[in-house]
């Protein structure tokens, strides 16, 4: 196998067009093995696998940089810069992450996992670059996808009044995660559909190419194609919206066409200025269940490669997002005033659930999580109730809209935070370990935690009642549903014990309670019956049970899945210092460490949110670690 051969993007260079096209079809074989087996981004993958050999034959990485925007079409990149021998650890524990790391090459410089980022870190590169007198070629791949997330456009806008030398590819495949959405997807859709106008500028291009390369000569190959477009359409913007930002425009052009990429990326190299190379290319490309349903297969599980299909572990049980698509459609049928809102993601967060039921009432903003809050302020303040789902990690994007646009101002807006914890796989980028520390507090906010899919429904009813801004987190996945407990009615600010025993209470918040139930049910077998309390909301607190608990419970042990720093053990130490009660605070939950890529389980018991670890910090506590069960 020609893969086997390739230990860095210099024995790339080295081979013919018949070979570079034999091992872009053993770079997908090995993406579609490893992906079946691991799960991973494989659509976006598939369809970059031409683009990453053109730009590795062009380039001299890590001499010139490539940023990848999300990074998550950069597994044929990781093959053929030295990490082939390791591709079949992607996204396991202690293997490699399924995004570009710093850390893991000299070949990624620069990381990512969250979209719309790669222009401006590029044109940081640049910028540095000409500060130092360097000579590197600096590239940004992004998707099509990206350009609905403002971050692009001010990097874009900066680029052109830069005016410095670097290479934005537009890696076009008419999709994000879901379709895009919005002008600029329509405005894309304009130029991949004049084949007419392609012929044209290429034409056009061809002729004046004879021209010496010159700056009268760029002028005048700026105008002729101008006017070349403008004469077959005249009432179409076309390539104008890049060039008027200033940016040399080349394309669209076959995203699969190695020999076309060279050239279009040669030619790039050589234009002063910021260029903009717009490549058609098809996600999925090579396995036909992607190519045919590219967004399921965007990030999948593990999957059989003969058909496509993917694993269901049996008996899974209903996931938290799954509860959520559920309720707000029944709280939609309810009260028209509820809205469901996301940020390029109906299907993980289960909203499209709600664009089936009530499509008027689904608004999908593209990769642009601060328009969506600020937006969602909008419609708050004229007496509708809507609902933000975004994934925790991704809220960070709208912090300051979360403070200026709704809390400032007092406005209903309702916080649906999914992921929110430990995410497995997907490594340091996608935790969402940080939502109660920046949420928490920001006065008059209410933030919840459901402890089990069948609570989240209440929880969401409560929020959409409450006249002020509400969130409430649940994690990634579902519950086992071991401990089958009425729920009792939600109560603003106020948590539910229970079991009642003595000497420690658990103060346990979200998918934790099941945690805390099951390390009391093993401390039973010792005669031991900690108390457990269902915290249900980290602002406001249950000041009224914290004091009752400190009359009878001498040690309280805070169990959530989140940054202590800044938690709901924090807040809960906080209100045990303010008001001077006379008890032991130990926490348990994530330290200040950045968590890397491996499963929930694992993850979890690395911190001790686990029964055992739970159980036998009771036992400390109780100075009887080590006795025999009775």
């Amino acid at each position: 196998m020609i893969l086997d051969r390739i230990d860095s993007p210099s024995d790339v260079k080295r081979l013919s067009r018949d070979e570079l096209r034999s091992l872009a079809a053993e770079l997908r074989e090995r993406i579609v093995e490893v992906c079946a087996h691991n799960g991973g981004h494989l659509a976006p993958n598939l369809g970059v696998v031409e683009l990453t050999l053109a730009l590795h034959i062009v380039l001299d990485s890590p001499h010139d940089k490539i940023v990848w925007d999300v990074s998550h079409q950069c597994y044929a990149h990781k093959l053929i810069t030295g990490r082939r021998d390791r591709f079949a650890t992607l996204r396991q524990g202690g293997g490699l992450s399924g995004f570009a790391m710093r850390s893991e090459s000299p070949h990624d410089p620069f990381g990512a996992g969250h979209a719309s980022t790669a222009v401006s870190a590029a044109l940081g590169m640049a910028a540095a670059r000409d500060l130092h007198g360097g000579d590197e070629t600096i590239v940004a791949v992004l998707g099509d996808g990206a350009l609905t997330g403002g971050l692009a456009y001010e990097a874009l806008n900066n680029a052109g009044q830069r005016k410095t030398n670097f290479i934005v590819v537009l890696n076009d495949n008419e999709m994000s995660i879901a379709p895009n959405v919005g002008s600029i997807a329509s405005y894309l859709s304009v130029l991949r559909a004049k084949p007419l106008s392609r012929y044209v500028r290429s034409t056009t291009k061809r002729v004046l190419g004879h021209v010496p390369f010159g700056g009268a000569a760029k002028r005048a190959l700026g105008t002729a194609e101008q006017a070349a477009m403008r004469m077959i359409a005249p009432d179409e913007k076309t390539a104008v919206i890049f060039e008027e930002l200033g940016f040399t425009y080349v394309g669209p052009m076959d995203g699969h066409d190695i020999d076309h990429l060279v050239v279009a990326l040669e030619a790039a190299k050589r234009i002063q200025g910021p260029v903009l190379l717009h490549v058609l290319t098809t996600k999925g490309k090579g396995y036909q269940p992607a190519e045919l349903d590219s967004r399921t297969y965007h990030g999948c599980g593990a999957f059989e490669i003969e058909n496509g299909k993917i694993e269901r572990k049996p008996g899974t049980r209903p996931t938290f997002s799954d509860a959520f698509g559920d309720a707000i459609v029944a709280a939609a049928e309810h009260d028209p005033r509820v809205v469901g809102i996301t940020a390029a993601m109906p299907d993980g967060t289960k909203l499209s659930k709600l664009a089936k039921a009530f499509p008027e009432r689904y608004i999908d903003v593209g990769i642009a999580e601060a328009h969506a809050v600020c937006f969602a302020a909008g419609l708050a303040s004229q007496g509708m109730k809507p609902v933000c789902a975004i994934y925790s990690t991704f809220l960070q994007r709208a912090y300051d809209q979360v403070v200026h646009d709704v809390v400032v101002q007092g406005l209903p807006v309702v916080f649906a935070l999914d992921r929110a914890g430990l995410v497995g796989d997907d490594g340091p980028t996608h935790m969402g370990l940080f939502d109660l520390a920046y949420l928490r507090t920001l006065p008059g906010i209410t933030v919840m935690a459901p402890r089990d899919e069948g609570e989240l429904p209440l929880m969401l009813d409560h929020a959409l009642s409450l006249e002020r801004p509400a969130a409430l987190r649940y994690p990634r996945g579902s519950t086992a549903g071991r401990h089958a407990i009425a729920y009792e009615p939600i109560v603003q600010g106020r948590a539910e014990v229970l079991r009642l025993g003595r000497d420690v209470a658990l103060l346990a918040l979200g998918n934790c309670v099941e945690i805390a139930l099951d390390a009391a049910d093993l401390l039973a077998a010792q005669g031991i019956t900690p108390t457990v309390v269902n915290a249900r909301f980290v602002t406001p607190l249950d000041g009224e049970l914290l004091g009752e608990l400190a009359d009878a419970h001498r040690h309280w042990i805070t169990v959530e899945e989140a940054s202590l720093a800044g938690g709901y053990g924090s807040a809960v130490l906080e209100f045990v210092s303010d008001h001077g009660l006379a008890v032991t605070v130990e926490r348990v939950g994530v330290p200040a460490v950045l968590v890397q890529h491996h499963t929930q389980g694992v993850q979890r018991a690395a911190f001790g949110i686990a029964p055992e670890p739970l159980a036998k910090r009771v036992r400390a506590a109780l100075g009887v670690e080590g006795r025999a069960p009775v």
